[in-house]
């Protein structure tokens, strides 16, 4: 595990609805990356049984915040890239119940930033794309 991950686990471990609600783990944080991962159990599906879209959502959400935090925590700095707004496109199913949530960098300059997020299933098949834009808020 490198050390950027491992300080994102630790600050973003108290994000609790995203990784004790909703069980996201954060794989891998490297400069304006990261990839994060969950296990869609019986909590996380709606009523035909499949996966919720807020999962997906909160996935994203969850990777997007490592990612675009990376300089911060690479710096020791607090964390201080927020989400601004962000859209989700669902493109299908997963076959199987994982899903795997990757960071691609766009643009991150001094005070906005936009991320896409491409999420797959277990299978390396594309289930959602977001597109996330965030501020940054520090001094």
């Amino acid at each position: 595990m490198t050390n950027l991950t491992h300080k994102a686990r630790q600050v973003f471990g108290h994000d609790i609805y995203a990784t004790e609600t909703t069980g996201v783990v954060i794989e891998a944080v490297g400069q304006q990356f990261a990839r994060c991962s969950v296990t869609i159990g019986p909590g996380l599906r709606n009523a035909m049984g499949a996966v919720m879209g807020g999962v997906m959502f909160t996935l994203a959400d969850l990777a997007f915040a490592a990612a675009a935090n990376s300089i911060c925590l690479e710096q020791d700095k607090p964390i201080a890239w927020v989400t601004t707004g962000s859209s989700i496109e669902f493109l299908s199913q997963p076959k199987d119940d994982t899903l795997i949530a990757e960071t691609e960098c766009i643009k991150q300059g001094r005070t906005s930033c936009l991320f896409l997020v491409h999420i797959t299933d277990g299978q390396n098949r594309r289930v959602a794309v977001v597109t996330a834009r965030g501020s940054y808020l520090g001094q």
